[in-house]
């Protein structure tokens, strides 16, 4: 960028300040990954006296500290939200896109898709994306989460489709892409975004990133024949794993310009899952690294709606996971590679962008530390070698592919961070996005799992269904609607006003010990187009 030495480590340290290196954890739920550091939020450095006289009794914690720790503070005055302001919190991230209708009808299997993000952390670490392939009509959803920062999941956010476009074009679409760069004219545009406004670019990395890509295509045109087309499932692996090599190597190498250098280096450092669904006619295409989830609301011959779930979660309950990973070590650390439910012990996903701690040698870790910016020689967290760390790589980017052919019964699909499930099952998801989206309601028999209550109050709980009901179009967005019951719902399954205030109002530093950050999509198909397609 040109800019002076001192406003480039301005920036840096202001970056590094607000987005924050560690999770705290959950009530009921370890965050996901432990740390032996906790990072001073007023200066940027690791155990500032600052924050020494605040910092919470650790003594009962395991050896390693939880992944954020705070101050305590004085007690603050218990105040509610109005129903208008809950509305305004809860619609600040809401997006929306109907796909355009062609001679009054609409001729693909999508018909839009609604999108909304709701805070924990601050800064959010999750980060969300659509686009259409302008070259092959087909749209791309995705979910990133991040963890240890924001940086992996911001890159993920900016880059990944591009890959994933690249690696479904043809050998003669790409030779046209190369013979315009190199005669300088202009590129045909490769994707049509939709992004909410909050959902920004880095404009000092969009030549890096460019130089990278290219590098992507033209090895791509070395590998490709004249009239070969693709496999979906190929071309999504294939760019998941480039992007998680090129954001290594851009890392290993550096950058000239300081603030670049240090991007690399925190978008490395970080890491990130990802789920991306890909829709072209009725194939779609569900690519997963990590603990995203993508699910598929079924509509029922009875009008209720079921879930069938899409990817499987790469943490310590899927059986296989743990399984795969244990192979791909010596036995020896058959008792380490997987402890407590986590990689080594520390990471909560198996599968992740970023997060070279996991990844490169110790020997590469300490040289690229050495050759850095000044801010990554402060931070513990970057220095720091997981335990038992023997033989490396541990940790890889490479997606578990499901494809499903779409069904007229198949009405729409759920991608969301770990933040949304960890709060409602995908059965209770599916039906509240079919009752929003269908406006009909299965009404099931008031459960109170166990509780005693009087006949007022469950005169009470059918006043409240009742009013639920009423106000089901308070929203215009399904993704609000959704995150609206998944923070809001008392334990008898209702929106309950007073809850969703006391979520909504938690200050910062406590809101992410009662849940995680919510990232969804929901992307809506149109029966009419996919039952046409089947015949």
């Amino acid at each position: 960028m040109g800019c002076p030495c001192k406003k480039v480590l301005q920036s840096c340290i202001v970056m590094a300040a607000t987005c924050q290196l560690f999770r705290i954890i959950r009530s009921r739920e370890l965050g996901r990954i432990w740390v032996p550091a906790v990072l001073c939020q007023t200066c940027c450095q690791f155990h500032h006296p600052c924050k020494a006289a605040n910092q919470p009794n650790v003594s009962s914690y395991p050896r390693w500290h939880l992944s954020r720790a705070y101050g305590t503070s004085a007690a603050r005055p218990t105040y509610y939200l109005t129903p208008p302001q809950v509305n305004s919190i809860l619609k600040a991230n809401e997006y929306s896109f109907k796909v355009p209708e062609f001679d009054g009808k609409n001729l693909s299997s999508v018909m839009g898709f609604d999108s909304n993000q709701l805070p924990a952390n601050a800064p959010i670490e999750d980060r969300r994306s659509a686009a259409t392939s302008l070259q092959t009509r087909g749209m791309l959803y995705g979910v990133f989460d991040g963890h240890a920062g924001c940086a992996c999941a911001q890159a993920l956010s900016e880059r990944l489709f591009y890959y994933i476009a690249i690696s479904l074009l043809p050998h003669e679409t790409l030779v046209e892409l190369e013979n315009a760069v190199e005669t300088g004219r202009p590129l045909q545009p490769i994707l049509q975004w939709h992004k909410h406004p909050n959902d920004y670019f880095s404009r000092e990395a969009s030549r890096l990133y460019f130089n990278s890509l290219r590098t992507y295509w033209q090895e791509l045109l070395d590998l490709s024949t004249p009239g070969e087309k693709p496999e979906v499932a190929e071309a999504l692996i294939n760019a998941f794993k480039r992007l998680d090599n090129d954001i290594s190597l851009e890392a290993q190498v550096g950058d000239p310009n300081a603030f670049l250098h240090y991007w690399v280096l925190r978008v490395a450092f970080s890491g990130a899952t990802a789920c991306v669904a890909h829709v072209d006619g009725n194939d779609l295409h569900i690519a997963n690294t990590g603990d995203g989830r993508a699910v598929l609301g079924v509509q029922e011959p009875d009008g209720s709606f079921s879930a069938l779930t899409l990817s499987n979660d790469h943490n310590a309950q899927n059986e296989a996971e743990v399984l795969r990973v244990r192979a791909e070590h010596p036995r020896a650390e058959a008792k380490t590679v997987v402890k407590q439910d986590r990689l080594l012990g520390l990471l909560m996903p198996f599968r992740a962008f970023g997060d070279v701690k996991f990844k490169w040698s110790i020997d590469l870790q300490r040289r690229v530390l050495e050759s850095g910016p000044d801010q990554l020689h402060e931070n513990e967290h970057a220095k720091f070698i997981p335990p038992n760390y023997h033989t490396p790589p541990y940790l890889t980017a490479e997606p578990e592919i499901t494809r499903h052919r779409l069904r007229p019964q198949d009405r729409f699909l759920v991608l969301g961070s770990d933040g949304l499930w960890e709060t409602l099952h995908r059965q209770e998801v599916v039906r509240i996005v079919g009752e929003y989206l269908t406006g009909v309601h299965q009404q099931q028999p008031i459960t109170v799992g166990g509780y005693k209550v009087t006949l007022g109050q469950m005169q009470g709980l059918l006043q409240e269904r009742k009013a639920r009901i009423s106000s089901t179009f308070e929203d215009q967005n399904a993704a609000t609607h959704l995150i609206r019951h998944a923070v809001g719902s008392n334990e008898f399954g209702t929106v309950d006003h007073e809850r969703l205030s006391k979520m909504l109002s938690l200050p910062e530093e406590l809101a992410r010990m009662y849940r995680d950050d919510i990232t969804i999509i929901i992307v809506q198909f149109n029966p009419h187009v996919i039952g046409a397609q089947q015949t």
